[in-house]
């Protein structure tokens, strides 16, 4: 079992390297798409490299969970306190509310304030991705068993103690599966990137598209798919060290 352990954590990191390898090889690519081509057209994206459109794909992603981490889950932890109750129904409603909202929606209703560029779409995976974090946090942090709680108190532990020492452990994995599911949807929705102005691994799809290349459209979908899937995997992975228990 040790064994098994140990080789899942070295294939989350793996992972990574091998992503770097498949997207830096463009003749790959072109060897996998060609036959999906039509003759007189380019089989790949040619503007812009695949790797340098997934290392800005990578980048709008990372900034927009910062912010969700920075902020998501201090408000979770605040709600679920007793200075923050009040506004717990109206934060929970909110997270639920939120994810109905169509991405595109979101970036368009950004592009407006942050003007066309990596700003804008970053602002929209923040307030999509946000929704996801805060509902695991709640939903952990609330079903943390009361007779813990009374149990922490009772052998001297004050409130942040007890926070720190048991409440977010057990809430732990809820917290990190929420944001997991906002990773793989930023990861997603971050395709949308070109239609601000900003470059991601959605540029071929959009472009392939515009000039109706199939091939193209294939080379970002694959890409964006394989990402999505590192990063999940490597969540999984993370979630797995973090919480030996389960």
């Amino acid at each position: 079992m040790s064994k098994f352990f140990f080789n899942r954590q070295a294939l989350g990191l793996l992972c990574w390297p091998l992503l770097w390898l498949v997207y830096s090889r463009e003749s790959w690519w072109q060897a996998l798409l060609a036959p999906l081509g039509e003759p007189g057209q380019p089989v790949l994206y040619e503007r812009i490299s695949l790797l340098e459109a997934a290392l800005s794909h990578v980048q709008i992603v990372a900034v927009a969970m910062a912010g969700v981490l920075l902020l998501g889950l201090p408000l979770a932890i605040w709600a679920t306190r007793s200075i923050g109750k009040t506004f717990l129904p109206l934060i929970a409603n909110g997270a639920t509310i939120g994810q109905t909202l169509p991405p595109v929606a979101v970036l368009f209703l950004a592009t407006p304030i942050f003007g066309f560029g990596p700003q804008a779409i970053m602002f929209a995976l923040f307030a999509y991705g946000l929704m996801p974090t805060v509902q695991g946090a709640l939903t952990g942090l609330q079903q943390v068993d009361g007779d813990i709680r009374r149990a922490a108190q009772g052998i001297g532990m004050g409130a942040w103690r007890q926070l720190w020492a048991v409440e977010l452990p057990l809430a732990l994995p809820a917290i990190l599966a929420g944001v997991r599911t906002s990773l793989v949807l930023s990861v997603a929705t971050a395709s949308l990137a070109p239609m601000a102005g900003g470059v991601s691994l959605g540029t071929p799809i959009v472009s392939g598209l515009a000039v109706n290349n199939a091939t193209q459209v294939m080379e970002g979908a694959l890409a964006v798919a394989l990402l999505a899937i590192a990063c999940d995997y490597s969540m999984r992975v993370m979630e797995r060290c973090l919480t030996p228990w389960r």
